[in-house]
């Protein structure tokens, strides 16, 4: 079965589509209106093998804080209707990632139970035109619609942009093995419960 999703997100605030397929290639079509946003999915999705679509339209002459929430709840929603209830997957999965003077760990376990824990400090206010306190905003967001504990914490760096590439980056990478088919397991929830 084919693993894919599709969702369109339409608010007073926001209107968003997104299409992926976590059996992918790491294709992508991003078009958020925000350009460093847009360079972040772009990795999530080379690194992770998703392939993804993204199109998104928002009140950005207010801020930039709508679309990006709502743009990790789409990705997220769209993930977790691909995951197929979650049967056969590794679920769990962590990553360190260096990006030059950078090491950032992403550990996460696909149960259902979103969680966040965000220990990333960033130098900054802005990368871009986006805010950086955003890119928590996105993170939650996703994990809570993705149904996803995460843990994501930088160790060290100083090149904020780095820092928050690398972030995207093990989370990517932490997604491609936590969302993989587990050959000893294909037909089973990872779970002693029988239901994620």
């Amino acid at each position: 079965m084919a693993r894919k999703g599709k969702v369109s997100r339409k608010t007073k605030e926001t209107s968003i589509n997104v299409e992926l397929n976590i059996d992918g290639k790491g294709k992508y079509q991003i078009d958020t209106g925000i350009g460093f946003l847009d360079h972040m999915l772009e990795q999530l999705s080379k690194h992770s093998l998703i392939d993804l679509k993204v199109e998104a339209k928002g009140d950005t002459h207010i801020d930039l804080h709508h679309t990006t929430e709502d743009t990790g709840i789409a990705i997220g929603e769209a993930l977790k209707k691909a995951a197929n209830k979650f049967v056969g997957i590794k679920r769990y999965a962590h990553r360190v990632i260096p990006m030059d003077e950078t090491l950032t760990r992403v550990a996460i376990d696909v149960s259902n139970r979103p969680y966040l824990i965000w220990k990333v400090k960033i130098k900054v206010e802005k990368l871009g035109e986006m805010d950086t306190e955003l890119f928590k905003e996105w993170f939650q967001a996703f994990s809570q619609a993705a149904g996803i504990t995460m843990h994501v914490e930088n160790i060290y760096g100083d090149n904020s942009h780095h820092i928050i590439e690398s972030c995207y980056k093990a989370l990517a990478r932490s997604l491609r093995e936590a969302l993989e088919m587990d050959p000893r397991s294909k037909k089973s929830i990872p779970s002693t419960k029988g239901s994620l």
